[in-house]
């Protein structure tokens, strides 16, 4: 029987040359055209700007490609098959202007087209020209156990290519809201796998694997500020939409066709609400921000605005087991339940599962 140590090096050894850099360039002009100085000098006492000398020194001194372009980004990723389909997360790639370069351990330079990007999984698909390329086989991510130990690997901070990181599963269904790009967006992430294995800027889309060499997550967060805190997306998910890609060439995903908030104490008291769970159907801003989404399942249905889900094919809808929780379990085209609160009363409604 090996030792500990030396499964950890065996599980390296077979899995860093299927873990990919992934390179995020732009053209100059596309860069001069988002005005990066609006950016970093629009806050500054007085509107200050600054010189043509300095504004050329500036873009003179970003980081460049092989090709010449601006690299404004990066991070990482691993081969899910031999014919050069790139698992990543989908905040990686998440501007659709920018190109794409996967480097591989032996330092080919790859251009990456984005197959597709899960509209709710922090997870995205890529796909390189390559065959025969060595694949990191998919495990269950449904049969992970508290205390597991776990391997990260990954490009940290976007420049050390193969680091690996060590340490077990220490939390399981997580739920947070992270920022997902650099204008500040927030999405709100589910189901994670939370490990004390060091999981720093760049190791985004990078595997998680088991001492068996299995994947079992997507790198996707850290929580600054904590020790010893990060969380991988479970690869279940992204093998989900991997079957959606071959099936239908896309990804699907269930939809009733609602705009919702979770609701709980704090929001109950503050919008003096008669229920403090349940998901309370609300517009957002802006001329396409309906709460019910015209032709919707749910319009059909009659659902209103201001009407709250409290269940959803008899599974209780908290801020731990959200509508997309239990619309996970059910395939578009399905017929589900829900129990709707309106104005002191209780109501079923039958719906059937749309496409997002």
């Amino acid at each position: 029987m090996p030792t500990h140590e030396e499964s950890v090096i065996n599980v390296v050894q077979k899995s860093l040359p299927s873990v990919v850099s992934i390179v995020i360039s732009k053209t100059l002009e596309e860069v001069e055209a988002e005005n990066p100085f609006k950016q970093l000098f629009g806050q500054l006492p007085y509107g200050y700007q600054p010189t043509p000398e300095e504004q050329e020194e500036f873009y003179h001194s970003l980081p460049r490609t092989e090709d010449g372009k601006i690299r404004v980004g990066g991070g990482s990723g691993f081969i899910a098959s031999s014919n050069g389909i790139i698992i990543t997360n989908k905040h990686v790639v998440m501007d659709k202007t920018a190109e794409y370069t996967v480097i591989t351990p032996s330092d080919q330079r790859l251009k990456a087209e984005v197959l597709a990007r899960d509209p709710i999984n922090d997870v995205a698909i890529l796909k390189i020209d390559a065959e025969n390329l060595p694949a990191l086989p998919l495990g269950d991510s449904n049969k992970i156990q508290l205390g597991q130990t776990v391997i990260a690997i990954g490009t940290a901070l976007g420049e050390f290519q193969n680091t690996v990181s060590t340490g077990i599963v220490s939390g399981l269904s997580r739920f947070i809201t992270a920022v997902t790009d650099a204008e500040g967006r927030q999405e709100r992430l589910r189901g994670l796998i939370q490990t004390d294995a060091a999981i720093n800027p760049g190791n985004s889309g990078g595997p998680l694997v088991t001492l068996a060499g299995e994947v079992i997550g997507i790198n996707a967060a850290v929580v600054f500020g904590a020790q010893n805190i990060g969380f991988a997306i479970p690869i279940n998910k992204a093998k989900n939409d991997l079957d959606d890609l071959k099936k239908f060439g896309k990804i699907r995903k269930p939809f009733l066709g609602i705009r919702y908030i979770l609701l709980n104490k704090n929001l109950q008291e503050k919008f003096k609400l008669a229920r403090d769970t349940g998901a309370l159907i609300l517009r957002e801003h802006g001329p396409e921000g309906n709460g019910i989404i015209p032709g919707s399942s749910a319009h059909q249905a009659g659902l209103k605005e201001y009407d709250i889900l409290t269940e959803c094919n008899d599974s209780i809808l908290t801020e731990k087991n959200t509508l997309e929780d239990v619309l996970d379990k059910v395939n578009i085209g399905d017929e589900v339940s829900v129990k709707i609160f309106r104005n002191g009363k209780e109501y079923i409604k039958k719906l059937v599962v749309g496409e997002r």
